[in-house]
């Protein structure tokens, strides 16, 4: 369900939130609502957008999963944090020390990526709704992983901490 109000679809329903603040580029968030779709996890998008919700290389990107998917589109961050009320928030940043597999999570969590060319700003990672900045691993060198990558790594970690849990 794409675009969904965010009033209508119960937090309980998501074992994790997927959010991009800012996305650019459309296939990592077809590729985000295919892993939604796989993993139950509930994706949720802060504006400005880089592309719109029917642009072709998203829906491309997601397949068949479009309408498996749990997507919320936010005006900005203030309504998220709003809809997500005090869920664990763990902002993804390839300046943190703390490694996302140090982390135990729980049902509902919040993983936070930024925008793909910048990443996350520093006033998001200083925002009091976040609870840790985490990072993935990389050899050194490398700046970052593709977004959708990233969202991958954490959300399949987090769920599989909780058994890959179908419900």
């Amino acid at each position: 369900m794409l675009q969904e109000d965010p009033r209508t679809v119960p937090l309980r329903w998501s074992v994790f939130h997927v959010v991009f603040v800012e996305p650019r580029i459309p296939p990592n968030t077809g590729n985000a609502i295919r892993l939604v779709a796989a993993t139950g996890a509930h994706l949720h998008l802060v504006e400005p957008l880089g592309f719109t919700m029917t642009d072709a290389q998203l829906r491309r990107a997601g397949l068949d999963y479009h309408d498996l998917a749990t997507v919320t589109v936010h005006p900005d961050l203030d309504a998220l944090w709003a809809e997500l009320g005090t869920a664990r928030v763990y902002a993804f940043t390839a300046s943190a020390r703390t490694s996302y597999a140090d982390i135990a999570y729980r049902r509902g969590d919040v993983l936070l990526f930024g925008p793909e060319p910048t990443g996350l700003a520093p006033e998001v990672l200083a925002d009091p709704h976040v609870t840790e900045r985490v990072r993935i691993p990389m050899l050194p060198g490398r700046r970052s992983l593709n977004l959708s990558n990233s969202a991958a790594v954490a959300a399949y970690e987090a769920w599989r901490q909780h058994g890959f849990a179908e419900d």
